[in-house]
Formats: structure tokens, sequence, C-alpha cells
């Protein structure tokens, strides 16, 4: 998978994200909530998204694996393939409780990074996706998922005075608490989902931190659509962020528009 290929997918998968997120749209304010067997839950709009998601990319590119959240049993990626990584409904959490901070995220992964992301955001009507190496746009979708042209979008500089420090409204934990309070003057706003990266890569906020684990599926589209705007997303220590270990999960991660503050 190289630029060329990512560049001719994207308009297919912001489509695609387009159609799954409308799908969310119409099972908002359902009461249809279970638990899934690690506690967190599940609706009908996540499994609606799933098939939407699934069927699209499988008539997209029928060769590559699939490794999804609501799958029942994840398929073990290799290091040096490719295969899509999916989050069907980012945010559960907000999307029952009626706020708009929740996402559909779709990665391409290649050799153990991901290389494209889009993340669409279903009641805000807006898709933010972005290639490694540029370019990344925002774009709108209307409610026959129509989609707008691109609006470029970049990362900003470090400001002068009171940084925009995104943090989880349902993940917050302390070990991020203690390293936000060594931030210089910094605002932090609670956020849901992997809106979070967006407004990162446009350029209205400047950092993210999260120092719990978290999986694969809620970070990788995030990533690449981040550095894609010219920013930087690395593991807490410092090094690249491993994907692909057999839990899926990933220890801590900072993701910054100003990549020198990392």
């Amino acid at each position: 998978m190289d630029a060329a290929v990512c560049a001719e997918l994207l308009p297919a998968l912001s489509a695609i994200g387009a159609r799954a997120a409308l799908a969310i749209r119409e099972r908002a304010g359902g009461n249809d909530v279970r638990a899934k067997t690690d506690g967190s839950p599940v609706t009908a709009a996540d499994i609606a998204a799933e098939a939407v998601i699934r069927d699209g990319l499988a008539e997209l590119a029928p060769a590559l694996p699939i490794i999804s959240e609501e799958q029942t049993e994840h398929p073990r990626p290799t290091g040096d393939g490719s295969y899509f990584l999916v989050d069907p409904l980012d945010g559960t959490r907000e999307f029952i409780t009626g706020r708009d901070e929740y996402a559909v995220n779709i990665a391409l992964m290649t050799n153990g990074a991901p290389i494209l992301g889009v993340i669409a955001a279903p009641a805000l009507g807006l898709i933010w996706r972005g290639i490694v190496g540029g370019p990344a746009e925002r774009v709108s979708f209307a409610a026959d998922a129509k989609i707008s042209s691109p609006t470029p979008i970049r990362v900003r500089p470090w400001p002068q005075h009171e940084a925009i420090v995104l943090i989880s409204r349902s993940h917050l934990d302390t070990q991020t608490q203690a390293y936000i309070a060594r931030l210089p003057q910094p605002r932090t706003v609670p956020c849901g989902s992997a809106v979070k990266f967006c407004r990162i890569a446009e350029g209205s906020a400047d950092l993210y931190p999260r120092l719990a684990p978290t999986h694969d599926w809620d970070v990788a589209a995030g990533h690449a659509l981040i550095e894609a705007a010219g920013g930087r997303v690395l593991a807490s220590d410092g090094k690249p962020i491993r994907y692909g270990t057999p839990e899926l999960l990933i220890p801590g991660f900072i993701a910054a528009g100003d990549a020198d503050r990392l």
C-alpha cells in the first residue's frame, strides 16, 4: 500500500464512513443497550454501523482483512501485511447519553502502522480524513450520504498562552491528570471519542494525552489523520506506537499538533 493507492481509496472510504454515520444517526435515542463481556456498552447502532462498514470494505478491497471492535474473535494482524482497523461507533457512552461526541473510525494499516485514517462524526455531519504524508482534509456529508468538496486542514503551532489540552470525557485516568498538571498553563477541554484527534488535526486544539491503555481501533485512524495534518502521535515513552499486540492494546500515547512538544 502506497500513497497513490491510498489516494484512490480515500473517496470510497469516506463514503463508507458517511453511510455508517447515517446508520448510527437513524438509531439515535434508542434504548437497546446491552453490556458486552468486558462490561462496555453496545447498541443496535454499533451493530448497524459494523454491517455497513464490513459490506463496504468487502466490496472495495475484498483481499484485505478487517479487524473491528465488534468482532467476537479478532484475527491476529501480521506485522508486514495490510488490513483495515475499524471502530464502528467510537464513544458509545456519549452516544447513549445524547452527546454529539461519537465517531466512526476506519484506518488502513500497513507494516504495523496506520497510513490512512477516516473519522466520521454522525451528529456533526463531518468527516476528517488523511493520508500520512498528506493531504489532510475535512468534508461534510448530507442526509443522502453525498460528500462536499474537501477543505484542507493543518495543525497549528504551540500557542504562547493557554494551550488547549483535550481530555477523555469518560476515561480520564490519574496518570494523565498528573501529566497535564506539569504543563504550563493548560486549558483542559473534555471531549469524547476520536473527535479529539480531529480537533488537533484541524488546528483548534493542541494536545491529547492518554496514558491509560486503549485499543488499537480507538487510536489508529486519528493517528494517521494527525500525522497527515503535520502533527505527531507517539507512545507515552516517546517511541513509535506498537500496534498489533495479541491484546490489540496500546499502553498509552500522546498526540500533539506541534511535534516539538513531544
